[in-house]
């Protein structure tokens, strides 16, 4: 098990998570579907799966705030999306996970 002070940095968590098979980079299309930066598959909120997240804050500016998704599709595939958190947070992304955040929730219930 990795010790949380070496996982404090964006850039050390993500290189833990390829390592793991996390290998795909994906974005939120307008039509609010999962996208593969490679490649051209489509993933609907049904087909995605929140395994873990990461929030990072900036050192020196708390502008500077991520939050990085571990994401696993029904077929498999696994990858990461990142996206700022509050004011700066993108819309699209927000919205696609928080369905895919309700919908594992009714899953467990």
């Amino acid at each position: 098990m990795q010790d949380k002070e070496e996982l404090t940095s964006q850039v050390k968590v993500e290189a833990k998570l390829r390592k793991e098979g996390y290998t795909e980079d994906f974005r939120v299309s307008e039509d609010n579907v999962l996208l593969p930066l490679k490649g051209d598959k489509a993933y609907s909120v049904e087909e995605v799966k929140i395994v873990d997240f990461y929030r990072f804050e900036g050192e020196t500016n708390p502008d500077d705030m991520a939050i990085l998704y571990a994401i696993e599709c029904n077929d498999g595939t696994k990858g990461t999306i990142s996206n700022s958190y509050g004011p700066y947070a993108d819309q699209s992304i927000d919205a696609f996970l928080r369905l895919v955040e309700d919908r594992g929730k009714k899953i467990d219930n």
